[in-house]
């Protein structure tokens, strides 16, 4: 199943995650975002006070919301209309400042070649047309912008659920592009290869890559309720790539 009906049909699955699943993860994402991801992104963007962020895919706003709360001037753009009502919500309750547009990342996004920097957490991994959602996110940046993006990282997907299983990881497929199922909506895998290459096409300089390492002694005490999540204090299940324009 491919094209543009393909998309449209994912949007519309990220647009019915329930509204208690949002409040859940409040104020900083999910468990891997919080001790995994979130850490990482900040790190590379470095001090944000001033600079203009896209939030690229911004889903409920979250990390939106981290941003311009040390001072960063964000735009979020979200397809979703159910994440975008929910991150539209909060901003009426906060009064951050923050500036929302609906669009598709794989579309054209009028928001001018002017950013400091573009975030895309967990984003690409997620659209089928990922090279043009991309193209998008690199062509907000000023010169010498950097982009950040994170994605499953293409040689462990499903790390916990395999862990659990096998006590191990395991693959099998690599090479090839295919769907994941998910929760709400599919994700897809490429390989470490098409997205870097992807990248540098595009004329970004990779600044540096992370494959973030859960604490143990975060993993021991989230184990009671999460078995196998000492999974990811041996093997990455994301990767992080900042590049800079």
């Amino acid at each position: 199943m491919t094209g543009e009906g393909t998309a449209d049909a994912a949007i519309e699955q990220w647009s019915r995650i329930p509204h208690e699943v949002l409040e859940q993860m409040e104020p900083d994402g999910d468990f891997c975002r919080r001790h995994l991801l979130n850490p990482v992104l900040l790190q590379m963007l470095g001090e944000v006070s001033g600079r203009r962020i896209v939030d690229a895919g911004c889903g409920h706003g979250y990390f939106a919301r981290m941003l311009t709360g040390s001072g960063a001037l964000v735009t979020g753009v979200e397809p979703a209309q159910g994440l975008l009502t929910y991150a539209l919500e909060k901003e009426s309750q906060l009064r951050q400042g923050i500036t929302y547009i609906q669009a598709d990342l794989t579309r054209a996004v009028d928001l001018g070649p002017v950013h400091d920097a573009v975030v895309c957490n967990m984003v690409l991994c997620a659209i089928e047309d990922w090279r043009a959602a991309m193209r998008t996110c690199v062509g907000l940046l000023r010169p010498g912008g950097r982009f950040i993006f994170s994605v499953n990282h293409p040689a462990f997907e499903q790390l916990w659920t395999t862990w659990r299983e096998h006590g191990e990881y395991r693959v099998w497929r690599y090479l090839d592009e295919y769907e994941i199922p998910g929760s709400y909506a599919w994700d897809f895998h490429r390989s470490l290869s098409d997205y870097l290459n992807e990248l540098t096409a595009l004329g970004c300089r990779i600044h540096r890559l992370a494959e973030p390492r859960l604490d143990p002694a975060v993993a021991e005490q989230a184990a009671a309720t999460a078995p196998g999540i000492e999974a990811y204090t041996h093997l990455p299940n994301f990767l992080v790539v900042a590049a800079d324009l």
